[in-house]
């Protein structure tokens, strides 16, 4: 009995396929969020570079603030049906109703009505998000001890995830306005109504499959905040990871923002063509990582797949128009790295530090990631305006609401530095940061064999109480 307590847990086919789903879930939601919101409060509505920073930065001071604090709390939860999987199933309609709202915006109401309408939507919107999707995170490192039946739960998380974060990009393709069609908004509103109903679905559907380990809520005693946050920032494995995870971030937040710009004002082909350049790839390189994870190890895997996406983004800066998909391609199955591996790394960390506080405590980690991380989606938010604006990009608003396609050399060079330079050079540092993480070879393997143990002990108490 006691060997069979300390193997890790496995899960079969049929629960890593619906651990999956609430990926496609969150995914189309926040595909169709980071890829619409720059475009539609910039271009469409008009709104100044000048407000969407300033949205921008209210945004990242709230996310500063709830991130630890839902960590934390959900960490200390003790409830009988676990202290994860009720903030997700009863948060789910929440996201979908401040999702639907960012949409409705009242075009005519003027740049401050449109501001304040902006910001509020984004907070509430992020409020909701980041309570799901750190709950979902969590729930990873806890479910299974190892670091291959971890792989093919985020390869499942992965490749739904994808499929959501490439309709979230075609959902809004279809329905937005465009040159010559209807300029009405009531298409994609509604559009938005429909993908926030069945988002909401889908997460709820996978809460009601995955259960929770009862040992870590019912044994591990909680840490208080400030000892939580004590073991949190002096544990060197999460601050390199997290640095590096930052510029993942950072990367992904540029490139689903000027996506639509680089079809629609570089390359001049439709968007979808374009997207396929950059997602194949990605979901070929999603299930590569288990080979590169064999071979090399988790963060030496993640390492190169940061490499490869580095030298197809900076690319983009120097090799004909023509050539530009050819670099996505690269870039795409680069990026499958940080799709799939940083949670297995977290994973890691979780591990490493479950040994030093004696409790699981996932969400302080994925808390104060989103704490140090999310800023970055801000900056990105903040930045392509400012670009943009510098580089003399020309509005569809600035020309009578129509698409103003020849834009000026300069404007070109602009979106190419968004599209290319800025995130490949993201990735480049990223990989160098993660020559500092220390959990590989034979520590990883003590570590992974303590904390088995160390669950085989929780068990054994949770079943004699």
């Amino acid at each position: 009995m006691t060997n069979k307590i300390h193997q890790a847990v496995t899960h079969g086919r049929g629960y890593k396929v619906i651990w999956g789903i609430a990926a496609l879930g969150t995914s189309v939601i926040s595909g169709i969020y980071g890829a619409l919101l720059p475009i539609f409060y910039q271009d469409y509505l008009g709104l100044s570079a000048r407000w969407i920073a300033i949205a921008s930065i209210a945004y990242a001071v709230w996310n500063a603030i709830n991130d630890p604090l839902f960590g934390h709390i959900t960490d200390s939860t003790r409830s009988k049906h676990g202290r994860r999987i009720p903030y997700m199933r009863f948060t789910a309609p929440f996201l979908a109703l401040t999702f639907v709202l960012v949409w409705f915006a009242p075009a005519q109401a003027g740049e401050r009505a449109i501001f304040w309408w902006m910001l509020v939507t984004m907070l509430l919107y992020d409020t909701a998000y980041t309570i799901i999707g750190l709950v979902y995170s969590s729930l990873l490192p806890e479910v299974t001890e190892s670091d291959s039946e971890r792989n093919d739960l985020q390869i499942s998380s992965s490749l739904f995830g994808l499929l959501g974060t490439l309709l979230g990009f075609l959902i809004p393709d279809l329905f937005r306005p465009k040159a010559g069609g209807d300029p009405s908004f009531l298409p994609l509103q509604m559009a938005m109504i429909a993908v926030a109903i069945v988002a909401a679905l889908l997460i709820i559907a996978t809460t009601l499959k995955v259960k929770e380990r009862m040992e870590f809520t019912q044994v591990d005693k909680p840490l208080g905040l400030r000892e939580s946050l004590r073991f949190t920032f002096t544990s060197k494995s999460f601050l390199v990871l997290v640095a590096a995870n930052f510029m993942s971030i950072l990367m992904n937040s540029l490139i689903l923002g000027a996506i639509f710009y680089l079809a629609d004002y570089v390359v001049k082909i439709n968007t979808m063509l374009l997207l396929a350049c950059l997602f194949i790839p990605l979901i070929i390189g999603v299930p590569c990582t288990k080979i590169f994870t064999k071979r090399f190890g988790v963060v030496r895997g993640h390492q190169i797949f940061l490499l490869i996406a580095a030298a197809g983004l900076l690319a983009i800066m120097v090799v004909p128009t023509a050539l530009i998909p050819i670099c996505l391609v690269f870039a795409g199955f680069g990026l499958a790295g940080p799709q799939t591996l940083t949670n297995i790394l977290f994973a890691q960390v979780s591990d490493e530090d479950e040994l030093r506080s004696g409790v699981r405590r996932e969400g302080a980690f994925f808390g104060v990631n989103a704490l140090i991380t999310k800023p970055a989606q801000s900056v990105a938010i903040a930045l392509s305006p400012f670009i943009l604006e510098a580089t003399n990009f020309v509005t569809r608003d600035q020309n009578g609401g129509q698409i103003f396609l020849n834009q000026p050399e300069s404007a070109i060079w602009g979106i190419k530095i968004i599209a290319g330079l800025v995130p490949g050079s993201a990735m480049l540092l990223g990989a160098i940061i993660l020559i500092w993480f220390p959990l590989r070879g034979q520590k990883l393997e003590d570590i992974r064999n303590q904390v088995l143990e160390l669950h085989a002990k929780k068990h054994n108490q949770l079943t004699s109480e």
